[in-house]
């Protein structure tokens, strides 16, 4: 079991430090359901964004994610990459 400290004063929110293995990550939870429930635009935006940080098998994923979406959800999920990036 943990018994040390975690200084969470220089931690960083985990969108700032987001590399392409983290954002991948983000999408698994959310497509999954890890976190309580499937949130499949936040799942496309985050793996769009780790296709971008590299990640390739994102690229896959955000295709079968995609296909589970109507148009206006996966334009809401691309307005919301753009957003993050445009931020970060």
């Amino acid at each position: 079991m943990f018994q040390g400290t975690i200084d969470t004063g220089t931690a960083l929110p985990v969108e700032e430090a987001a590399n392409g293995d983290v954002l991948f990550d983000l999408g698994m939870i959310y497509s999954s359901g890890r976190n309580g429930l499937i949130d499949l635009v936040a799942a496309h935006k985050w793996f769009n964004l780790a296709a971008l940080k590299g990640r390739v098998d994102a690229i896959s994923l955000r295709r079968e994610v995609a296909g589970l979406m109507s148009d206006v959800e996966i334009a809401t999920a691309q307005r919301e990459a753009r957003a993050w990036m445009a931020m970060h």
